[in-house]
């Protein structure tokens, strides 16, 4: 990275934007920020402004095309959650600029529109979530790939009996064992779903096979992922949890620097590793989500609104932790399948998902 790396974040008021930030903060001479975008907390949003100095920033939805749209942006990190995050990556993607993405719902939702309009305007979509960061690490000639294994710490429930999964407050669910993140994700982190939504996202990203996808269970979260060779060799990438050695890649990419959490590895300080299978009958969302991905076109789209909607209901003490698995999975039984859909199509199935959903949820609570 020989001159200052033109960047702009969407999303920097939430938990990655702001771990984002402080990655730049100990790189400082590595970026200049363009833009910053965030979603309502203005307080926050003008002491970063303060303190980084961008040439503009952005709250809420209206604007994030003029930050898409400013071509003197190098790589634009996409870090807010939810649908929102869809049309400001596919507007820079159409502008040239690279992603570095922390979005789930762009390539839940739309992941084949979005790979090939990247491919078609020779933009790189370097991925910020660990599991998928690793693999993008791990991966030299991706011809000589033969599997992917996404890890899973397990959440809080892993050692826990349905019983009481199904009985747990918001404050349990919300106790993740190793991860700091938003309350959305952390909740579908709860019931593996995260992990559903990341193995939809790894088909996208990495055009591979859903049979050729597989989940295990890692408590420690020291192996992000690994993938599997034709010949049997396995890479794996392992680090610290923390969340600012993902960004720092993703938004460095591909070059290396010392960064924020940089520190030598200790194998003996680690002392052991475990691994398990998931348990398919406790965590059904990660079935769900496998046969969601094989069924394609707005089938993801349909799981993605669903359960989003449910989890802020089970947030909102509306419903019990268990009946987001439950609640997914009757409205996307009932759901007619549009094979490749346009983004239009996405938007309105999502629309009228959660609308079903939420009048489902009135109707039984």
């Amino acid at each position: 990275m020989d001159k200052k790396r033109k960047i702009s974040i969407i999303g920097s008021t939430g938990s990655i934007g702001t771990q984002a930030l402080e990655v730049i903060d100990k790189l400082q001479d590595k970026f200049e920020i363009i833009a910053l975008a965030g979603g309502h907390n203005e307080k926050l949003l003008s002491e970063q402004a303060a303190k980084f100095n961008p040439k503009y920033t952005v709250l809420g939805e209206a604007g994030l095309e003029r930050i898409c749209n400013d071509k003197e942006n190098d790589i634009i990190l996409v870090a807010c959650s939810g649908k929102i995050g869809l049309r400001p990556t596919l507007k820079a993607i159409e502008n040239g600029i690279d992603i570095a993405l922390a979005n789930k719902e762009t390539l839940v939702m739309a992941g084949d529109i979005v790979m090939k309009k990247a491919k078609e305007h020779n933009v790189n979509i370097v991925p910020v979530d660990s599991e998928h960061c690793a693999i993008h690490q791990c991966i030299k000639d991706i011809s000589q790939v033969d599997k992917l294994i996404i890890t899973a710490s397990g959440g809080p429930f892993l050692h826990k009996s349905l019983e009481e999964m199904k009985n747990a407050s918001v404050k349990e669910a919300l106790a993740h064992p190793r991860w700091h993140m938003g309350k959305k994700i952390t909740v579908d982190s709860a019931t593996l779903m995260n992990k559903g939504l990341e193995i939809i996202e790894a088909h996208h990203l990495f055009g591979f096979d859903y049979d050729k996808i597989e989940v295990v269970v890692h408590p420690q979260s020291i192996v992000h992922s690994a993938i599997e060779y034709v010949d049997g060799s396995v890479i794996a990438q392992l680090g610290l949890p923390s969340m600012h050695i993902p960004i720092q890649y993703a938004i460095t990419y591909p070059d290396r620097f010392e960064g924020i959490k940089s520190k030598s590895f200790s194998f003996a300080e680690i002392a052991h590793l475990d691994f398990e299978k998931p348990d398919f009958e406790k965590f059904p969302t990660v079935k769900l989500a496998y046969h969601a991905g094989k069924t394609g076109g707005t089938a993801t789209a349909c799981l993605n609104a669903a359960n989003e909607e449910a989890v802020f209901a089970f947030l909102d003490g509306k419903i019990k932790l268990y009946e987001i698995y439950e609640i997914t999975q009757k409205i996307y039984d009932t759901h007619k399948v549009i094979q490749n859909p346009t983004i239009d199509e996405i938007f309105e199935v999502d629309k009228e998902i959660r609308e079903q959903t939420k009048e489902y949820i009135a109707k039984i609570h």
